[in-house]
């Protein structure tokens, strides 16, 4: 445990400038810790409902959890004025961050290893332990790159474990719109599945730079439809452009098929099905699988 004074001393009394982003329960501040290890300090809001619960929630998932893809607790704070946790510090920001910002830009090869990372986390969450862990919000916000590029997913918030042998549970806590899948929003059932589609919109996100919420999207259409009917023909007009013009003209026919395998993945996770829905081991292989491939066109 850390004290409520280290924890000021850390953040610079848990000044603005130190604010790496807001969550739906809480702050993300940026510290020093007294042996001049930087972290992440994730303060829980006290006055939000549900805050107390979180906290406790994530400090048992992250307790019990160590996965290299997963952002790794350091210690926690709890007191009568403060609930905390001191978090690894992931010193290239977001997936969200990444895609989105007009300086820098993933390759291709970064952006099957992020979700190739992302995959592995899910599969240890899934099956690593005895009690499944469902993520529940999974999305490119909370995708956190270290400072080799290696993706940890983050915010164990609003996580679920199910009991040993039990596939699915009700809840009345939901994800983030866009991301969560059919049968959560309107049922309330969380099972392994849903984070499967969560994946799937992360991946088609990923490699068209359109979030679920654009305005482009209704009730008529939403992102998953649009990339299904542009493909195969129409691949090149949904995918990020900024990543076709980092491939040179004669990747182009190879990188087509690579882009295509993605995002017929991607559909398939998410499939508002569940049963249609791959599990995260398949999506591993096929995931290494186009990884090789690329690899192997850049070598030659």
């Amino acid at each position: 445990m850390i004290s409520y004074l280290e924890l000021q001393r850390a953040t610079d009394d848990f000044c603005e400038a130190n604010l790496l982003g807001v969550g739906s329960y809480g702050s993300v501040y940026k510290g020093v810790l007294s042996n001049g290890t930087i972290v992440a300090v994730k303060v829980f809001n006290l006055q939000l409902e549900g805050a107390f619960r979180s906290f406790d929630l994530e400090c048992k998932v992250l307790r019990t959890t160590r996965h290299r893809n997963l952002v790794g607790v350091i210690t926690a704070c709890s007191n009568p004025k403060l609930r905390a946790l001191v978090l690894q510090y992931m010193s290239n920001g977001s997936l969200e961050m990444w895609l989105y910002s007009h300086n820098s830009c993933l390759n291709l090869l970064q952006r099957i290893g992020i979700m190739i990372d992302v995959a592995l986390a899910l599969e240890y969450l899934h099956y690593g332990q005895l009690e499944p862990v469902v993520h529940c919000d999974l999305k490119p916000s909370n995708v956190l790159l270290d400072e080799d590029m290696v993706a940890h997913v983050a915010d164990f918030g609003i996580a679920k474990i199910l009991a040993e042998n039990k596939t699915a549970i009700q809840t009345r806590t939901l994800g983030t719109i866009g991301y969560i899948a059919p049968e959560y929003g309107s049922e309330g059932r969380v099972s392994t599945n849903g984070d499967i589609y969560s994946f799937g919109v992360t991946l088609l996100e990923t490699f068209t730079r359109k979030k679920p919420t654009n305005e482009m999207f209704s009730a008529e259409i939403n992102l998953r439809q649009w990339v299904s009917t542009s493909l195969p023909n129409k691949i090149m007009e949904i995918v990020d452009g900024r990543l076709l013009r980092m491939q040179n003209g004669s990747d182009m026919v190879t990188s087509q098929s690579i882009l295509l395998a993605i995002l017929e993945l991607g559909l398939e996770c998410a499939s508002d099905i569940p049963v249609e829905r791959s599990d995260i081991k398949k999506v591993l292989v096929k995931l290494n699988k186009i990884r090789k491939q690329l690899l192997h066109i850049q070598s030659i």
